[in-house]
């Protein structure tokens, strides 16, 4: 059955549609979209040459050394990669940057194999604009409340109890603040800004989101200006957790869990002297704002704290320095940064409360009728 191109870009990620982006690689690794597979009809050598040949001699030039690079054994080994992809995702769309050329190019080849390749009208283009424009509405316009509560107090934990829950260091792929480093490294802004959009789009703007209150930048990700603007005046849920209770959170999310992760891809020795270079590299990281002195003292007892680990002495010195880390410095940032959060507080209470609260307002929600205000 022919299907025809699409521009239903709400469709396409609502539905988790499979995208065959047809886009030379460097294009495909400064921004792309979940479910979507770089399978390109120009590699990068070749987009630069027939970029070139535009400039100097103008499209028709261009085209012809496209067909000249791409023709033979190189045709044929994209267009198996392509019969390939199609056969495994027959519910796919293809597109390229503007939805030009190299789509309907791609999308001719494989209907002369015999393949009914249905594009995306406007191409990557149109679909990032389209997610630029709905995050920007929703961030504005719809509702979201912000979680927020003293560091370790386990907001990402409360998250991951919640189906109306954004986790913007998952997206991120960061723990946030100078330790949450994780390995594989970051996505790409566009990247992140993109899962964010598609989060939102998914969630809809019936009930509120929940996002977790966060600063500017998680690791190298920024999040939209708008959104960190609209966090300090947005209804708040705010957990409270004894420094006990936070000090064994960070031990598990910062220490215990970062280290299994080093392990899963080296060797134990490897993996350790990773895992101490990592977690002194986040301490040495904010030297300036602890203070010189406080800042020794602290890496001594890390420095120890690996030892003992190693030795398989327990924890007792990791929590040592992560204890005087939460009271010390920072508890006072978010003493700072509550100051500057004008937003009404919905509901406070332990991390068990908070989640058995708002559990048990996603299930009225649920159970509330279509259309009906809350």
């Amino acid at each position: 059955m022919t299907r025809d191109d699409t521009n239903d870009y709400a469709a396409l990620f609502l539905d988790d549609t499979p995208l065959l982006d047809v886009r030379a690689p460097v294009e495909f690794a400064r921004g792309a979209f979940p479910h979507a597979t770089n399978l390109p009809l120009i590699d990068d050598q070749e987009r630069h040459l027939i970029g070139l040949r535009y400039k100097q001699q103008g499209q028709q030039a261009a085209i012809d050394l496209g067909n000249e690079l791409v023709r033979g054994e190189v045709k044929e080994r994209r267009l198996r990669a392509w019969r390939d992809w199609w056969r495994a995702h027959p519910d796919g769309y293809l597109y390229c940057f503007r939805g030009g050329l190299r789509s309907r190019t791609t999308q001719d080849w494989l209907r002369q194999a015999g393949i009914d390749a249905p594009l995306v009208t406007g191409g990557y283009k149109a679909l990032r604009r389209f997610l630029l424009e709905h995050l920007e509405q929703h961030v504005l316009q719809g509702p979201l409340w912000v979680l927020t509560g003293r560091t370790g107090c386990g907001k990402t934990r409360v998250l991951h109890q919640l189906h109306r829950a954004v986790d913007l260091e998952g997206l991120a792929h960061h723990r946030g603040s100078a330790f949450g480093r994780r390995p594989g490294g970051q996505p790409a802004q566009i990247d992140f800004e993109n899962a964010l959009a598609i989060r939102l789009l998914k969630l809809g703007d019936r009930a509120p989101a929940l996002v977790e209150d966060e600063g500017r930048l998680i690791g190298r990700c920024a999040l939209p200006l708008s959104l960190n603007q609209r966090l300090r005046s947005m209804p708040r849920i705010d957990i409270e957790e004894p420094l006990e209770s936070r000090v064994e959170v960070i031990l598990e999310d910062y220490v215990l869990t970062p280290l299994r992760e080093f392990l899963d891809g080296h060797d134990e020795e490897q993996a350790r002297s990773l895992f101490a270079e990592h977690l002194l590299g986040a301490l040495d990281r904010i030297r300036k704002r602890l203070g010189g002195a406080r800042h020794q003292t602290l890496r001594e007892i890390m420095i120890r704290a690996l030892e003992q680990h190693r030795r398989g002495d327990g924890s007792d010195e990791h929590r040592r320095w992560i204890r005087t880390l939460l009271s010390d410095y920072y508890d006072p940032m978010y003493d700072y940064m509550l100051r500057h959060r004008q937003g009404p507080v919905y509901f406070r209470g332990n991390r068990d409360q908070v989640i058995a609260t708002l559990q048990e307002w996603e299930r009225e929600e649920q159970a509330r009728p279509e259309g009906r205000p809350r």
